[in-house]
């Protein structure tokens, strides 16, 4: 199934989370191997958009906020590098809006 389009992408969370270095689970390394840096977090949003939210989500649970869904697939951009990713979205129970979660290196390509 497919995620729609509408699915919410909060910029903190790309801002303040995945592309910011942490002591622990650090992805913004990760990203930046791609070239995705705070100063271009649009593209990051962009990308996740367009070449991992038109592709299929696979159910991974329900839970009593919502259904979680995961969706595999490669990020390529800005500088031409491709990353596995594994992101997961959720659709709220409370709202019935869907939104990203987060994002991770692919254990294997998809």
């Amino acid at each position: 199934m497919k995620l729609p389009n509408t699915t919410y992408i909060a910029p903190q969370k790309l801002l303040r989370y995945l592309l910011i270095p942490r002591a622990e689970d650090d992805k913004s390394k990760f990203l930046a191997n791609a070239g995705y840096t705070k100063e271009n977090w649009q593209t990051l949003e962009s990308d996740l958009r367009e070449q991992i939210l038109t592709l299929d989500a696979d159910e991974t649970e329900q839970t009593k906020h919502g259904i979680v869904y995961e969706i595999r697939g490669k990020l390529e951009r800005p500088n031409g590098r491709v990353l596995a990713v594994a992101t997961i979205w959720m659709k709220e129970a409370s709202t019935g809006q869907t939104k990203f979660i987060t994002l991770y290196p692919a254990k294997k390509s998809p």
